[in-house]
């Protein structure tokens, strides 16, 4: 790291002038360990899973499936995004309430059909989750083996947010009333509400202190998907892309079962969803953008990706005071 810092202090710059960029080139080198880092085919996850629980969404369950058509078919906003930045993207059926016609943009990792309602009882069990975690290590292999290494994490699933409410409250030791937001856009009253459920779901479930136990009770199996896929691909020492409020809470999990996962993190933005912020700030993570979004599908990734590939950019190209023939202060 110090050979690295030299040659980052060494361009024809004032000392930290790049600001983030630096931070952020001096720990992708140190990850890659390499003074000349590189970006390689960059690729985004979305995961997709129904909820078992209902009356926390201003959208119907229906939406999810609805939505995996959208990005089938082209016209979402991560479609755009990864178009636009040549970033490759995989769709995985996780866990939708819907079958799917055989097509090759979807892979199809379905656990069932949705988790249960954890009101009443897990959202899936012990086999469940270790499935989760089986198949996303699958796809991240494949993913590697095409010569991947920075790969970002996306999700949809209607009811996620409180999935990573109740996770996020339950690891953190945060109160739920701080980290339960608006989600896909309810108003005041659905917001009380929500957070009456979700209250309700968090008394039922007691003494909850395991983050495998507690990501198996509240989780989706999206966010398990993601959780698993995390770990799996700092196994291969690539570089993490984290999107927002659901994908850190899945990377929260990750970091819990496995702590040194967050020198390959990136996070990319801060979400409008609340919660985000306390999130982060318990990680004690800088997030790359603040654009107040809350979309979720990979899509703060997705436009992060070009800040990124700046830093590793300055860093190989750009001259140094020597070769310049530029005078240091």
């Amino acid at each position: 790291m110090r050979t690295l810092q030299q040659k980052i202090d060494n361009k024809t710059k004032p000392l930290g002038a790049l600001g983030e960029l630096e931070k952020l080139v001096l720990q992708i080198g140190n990850i890659q360990k390499t003074l000349n880092p590189k970006l390689s085919n960059p690729t985004i996850l979305v995961f997709a899973g129904s909820h078992g629980i209902d009356g926390v969404s201003a959208y119907p369950s229906a939406v999810t499936a609805e939505m995996v058509l959208n990005f089938l078919q082209g016209g979402a906003a991560i479609n755009v995004f990864c178009e636009q930045h040549d970033i490759a993207l995989k769709i995985i059926d996780a866990g939708v309430n819907y079958d799917f016609q055989s097509q090759s943009q979807l892979i199809d990792a379905k656990i069932a059909k949705g988790t249960k309602n954890y009101l009443h009882e897990k959202a899936m069990t012990v086999a469940e989750l270790n499935l989760c975690f089986e198949k996303s290590a699958e796809i991240v292999e494949t993913v590697f083996q095409r010569g991947c290494n920075i790969i970002g994490f996306g999700e949809m699933g209607i009811g996620n947010t409180s999935s990573a409410s109740l996770i996020m409250s339950q690891l953190c030791g945060i109160p739920l009333a701080n980290c339960v937001g608006r989600g896909t856009g309810v108003n005041d009253d659905q917001l009380q509400k929500k957070l009456v459920r979700l209250t309700q779901a968090q008394n039922n479930h007691p003494n909850l202190t395991d983050a495998k136990d507690i990501l198996a009770t509240f989780g989706g199996f999206e966010i398990a998907q993601m959780c698993g896929a995390m770990l799996a691909a700092y196994q291969k020492n690539m570089l993490l892309m984290i999107d927002g409020f659901i994908a850190s809470a899945a990377f929260l999990v990750a970091q819990q079962i496995q702590p040194s996962i967050q020198e390959n993190a990136i996070f990319c933005h801060l979400s409008d969803e609340r919660g985000h912020q306390l999130l982060l700030e318990y990680l004690n993570a800088t997030p790359l953008l603040q654009l107040g979004m809350r979309l979720g599908e990979g899509s703060g990734c997705a436009v992060a990706y070009p800040i990124i590939k700046s830093a590793i950019t300055f860093l190989n190209k750009m001259a140094n005071f020597d070769s310049a023939g530029v005078s240091k202060c």
